[in-house]
């Protein structure tokens, strides 16, 4: 079984259109519904924003359901240095915990800094990086080689940043920039990277490019475009997905 968790329900309308739903469950405030898409086992939820009702929905997923692999997916926000333009999909190679940490007078340290990680499991101490697991991220990559052809978008590969606050000045996206070298932005994905990996399960996420990193402006938004885009890279990704267990 594969888990499919996005933020909000218009990041999932088409994937649970394209699914065949077998049964249904609330689990509580999380919906779930478990079915097949693309000949694959599915369950998936809708968590809600931010990174709590992330890791909750996960942690939930991960428990009740043991799937070999958590896809979290959705819409974000390209910085500007990336090269991604709205439309684009963008995979995680590593997702970084963007707030947590100090601001000293010498400006932001992470949790490294205190001295203290955010995760710890028998092979690894994790402090504000989640490096993607290699075999969900090849396979994603591999099964994306003909999407941009099909669907005149760009696919790329980077590093995530989720953060509390969404930017909303170029100001910030310049700092944020400068700090994590990032791909795009997210209020989610390292909260599940940090379930999964305080569970063993991989994980694998997945975002269309709904806008720029910049001044606020949701005039330049495209987040129907996005949501539509992410939803059948996701689908790509299901449909060519190696059946064999990919590893942490």
């Amino acid at each position: 079984m594969i888990g499919l968790l996005s933020s909000v329900q218009a990041e999932l309308g088409l994937l649970a259109a394209e699914a065949t739903i077998a049964r249904t469950c609330t689990i509580g405030s999380r919906s779930l519904m478990q079915g097949t898409i693309a000949g694959r086992e599915v369950v998936l939820c809708a968590a809600g924003m931010g990174k709590v009702n992330a890791a909750h929905a996960a942690t939930i997923l991960l428990t009740r359901y043991a799937p070999e692999v958590l896809i979290v997916f959705g819409i974000g926000g390209a910085y500007i240095s990336s090269g991604a333009r709205i439309g684009d999909v963008a995979l995680a190679t590593e997702e970084i915990a963007g707030d947590e940490g100090v601001l000293t007078t010498q400006g932001f340290k992470d949790t490294r800094f205190i001295g203290i990680p955010l995760a710890a499991t028998a092979s690894s101490v994790l402090y504000n990086s989640f490096p993607a697991p290699e075999s969900p991220i090849r396979a994603a990559q591999q099964a994306l080689l003909s999407f941009p052809s099909a669907n005149s978008n760009r696919v790329h590969s980077g590093r995530f940043v989720t953060l509390s606050t969404c930017t909303g000045t170029a100001l910030r996206a310049r700092e944020l920039e400068e700090r994590y070298h990032g791909l795009c932005e997210n209020m989610e994905g390292a909260a599940v990277a940090q379930v999964a990996s305080l569970h063993g399960v991989p994980w694998l996420e997945v975002r269309g490019i709904s806008n720029l990193v910049e001044d606020r402006d949701l005039a330049r938004w495209d987040i129907k475009r996005a949501a539509e885009t992410v939803q059948k890279a996701v689908v790509r990704i299901l449909e060519e997905w190696n059946s064999g267990r990919p590893t942490a």
